[in-house]
């Protein structure tokens, strides 16, 4: 998973890409990048937060009026500088760009790219053979002399990436002497919205970002969202072009709306706290039918992206919901540090338990999720240790039970608690008096409830293990696997 912006304005655009991928630092910690241009490209980029990456003498560095920007949480490639987005290179024109997803097929690309069309990969990433892909094809298209010529060529580079690219990809991309370039995947896997704002001239500027989350600040106005399987071009004269090539089932990734979106994000027009409001509400008629005679005395939320699923659910119940858990703010988000000590490290120093709201108390504690297990029992071992009498689990989604190789960090099924014990060893393992999961069918309903959304299905692999792409098979899962673990491995 990872975090897109691209701007295209009046005025340099360094700054409001800065600002844009503060906005969407929850959506990656690992590293982040920045490329601009104004004849030439102009590029910064690091390990790390946002903050601590582009200080103000970088920042300056980055001349002109169109921009795109990335924060990344590594699923495939290596973990160094050299697969900071975004990537780019020099012909044709001088192309730059970033990518959110994960290719399936990406092995297939790679050799095509490297033996059939001799270019040199740098890296692992599926990214910069995306890069290469459109690069090769947009060079092929090569004669265009003016926009709308420039935007046929795109138009038939894309058409041939829809068809042979699978997987994850929204993208936005840079190209020099020609403007602003964005497309996605043709079931709309990952989240990619846009955003307007309105100059004195009467003229517009353009966002595109994995979410909305920054358009009020930077004085943007949402403007629907780059639908699936379709291109969007601005060209440096403020043209747009738009046209949807390929139309699929639409299939948008549920775990943004269980995890990784911040709660005033609309995605897909859903708005992703109402999402989870209606999670809490399912979650709490599941519990009273199940467990009518079991109420807590308190619900806790596991913070802070459950917090809202909690809030509803308590008020469902009747039962007074309390924040035991304080989290620091300046600890980052655990589900997508790399590496299983870090995350487990990193938990005692984030969450601290209020002894006054959990000693002598029957205490529920919601989750969003539980993918490998281990977060969930400290969180349970807290709450005992600090005076529990009774201490139940309720989760806003079903068991994650397979991996997602859409731009999810759950690498092999060995690690899903769920693909490896039943619900009740999973209790078990926990050491609650009761767990429960989400029914499926009530999760996707809290999704698509509400909004003009067209939604056709959620991609809900991880909890029903329908991969939605065709290509995927056991034999493609082992392989996609085995790059995972290759990959963490430094291999």
């Amino acid at each position: 998973m990872c975090g897109l912006a691209g701007i295209y304005s009046h005025k340099p655009v360094a700054t409001e890409l800065y600002d844009s991928l503060i906005h969407l630092q929850h959506r990656g910690q690992d590293a982040a990048g920045i490329t601009t241009y104004n004849k030439h490209m102009h590029k910064t980029k690091g390990l790390g937060l946002v903050r601590d990456i582009f200080t103000e003498k970088k920042i300056k560095r980055l001349k002109g009026n169109i921009g795109i920007a990335h924060t990344r949480y590594p699923t495939h490639g290596g973990f160094g500088h050299g697969e900071i987005q975004p990537f780019w290179t020099s012909v044709p024109y001088g192309i730059a760009l970033a990518h959110n997803g994960n290719l399936t097929n990406y092995n297939e690309l790679a050799k095509n790219i490297t033996s059939n069309e001799s270019r040199y990969l740098n890296t692992n990433s599926d990214t910069e053979v995306l890069l290469h892909l459109f690069a090769e094809l947009l060079h092929d298209r090569n004669k265009h002399d003016n926009d709308k010529e420039f935007f046929d060529g795109l138009c038939s580079a894309l058409e041939n990436i829809y068809e042979h690219v699978h997987g994850a990809y929204s993208v936005v991309a840079l190209v020099i002497g020609k403007g602003l370039v964005a497309f996605r995947d043709p079931q709309g896997i990952r989240p990619l919205v846009k955003g307007i704002r309105s100059n004195s001239n009467g003229e517009h500027d353009y966002i595109i970002a994995s979410e909305n989350t920054m358009f009020y600040p930077l004085g943007f106005k949402p403007d629907g969202n780059v639908l699936p399987g379709e291109l969007i071009y601005i060209s440096e004269g403020g043209k747009v072009f738009s046209k949807r090539l390929m139309k699929k089932s639409f299939n948008p990734c549920i775990f943004e709306y269980v995890y990784f979106a911040r709660p005033d994000a609309t995605l897909n027009d859903v708005s992703v706290y109402r999402a989870r409001l209606r999670m809490g509400q399912n979650l709490a008629e599941g519990w009273k039918n199940k467990y009518p005679e079991k109420i807590p005395d308190i619900i806790i939320p596991a913070p802070s992206t459950a917090n809202t699923a909690a809030l509803s659910m308590a008020t469902a119940l009747g039962v007074r919901y309390s924040e035991g858990l304080y989290k620091n703010p300046f600890i980052g988000r655990t589900f997508i540090m790399p590496g299983q000590k870090a995350r487990k490290k990193s938990l005692r120093y984030k969450l601290t338990p209020q002894v006054t709201e959990i000693s002598e108390k029957k205490v529920m504690i919601v989750d969003d999720s539980i993918v490998r297990g281990n977060t969930s029992r400290e969180i349970v071992r807290m709450l005992k240790d600090f005076g529990a009498t009774e201490v139940y689990f309720a989760v806003a989604s079903p068991p994650v039970q397979s991996p997602c190789f859409y731009g999810v960090d759950m690498p092999t099924r060995a690690e899903l608690i769920a693909n490896n014990k039943s619900v009740d060893e999973i209790r078990q393992y926990l050491d609650v008096d009761l767990l429960f999961y989400q029914n499926i069918d009530d999760l996707a309903e809290a999704v698509m409830r509400k909004g003009d959304h067209h939604i056709d299905r959620p991609c809900m692999a991880c909890f029903d293990k329908h991969y939605i792409t065709s290509e995927m098979n056991i034999k493609k899962i082992q392989q996609l696997e085995s790059m995972r673990i290759n990959d963490r491995n430094g291999n």
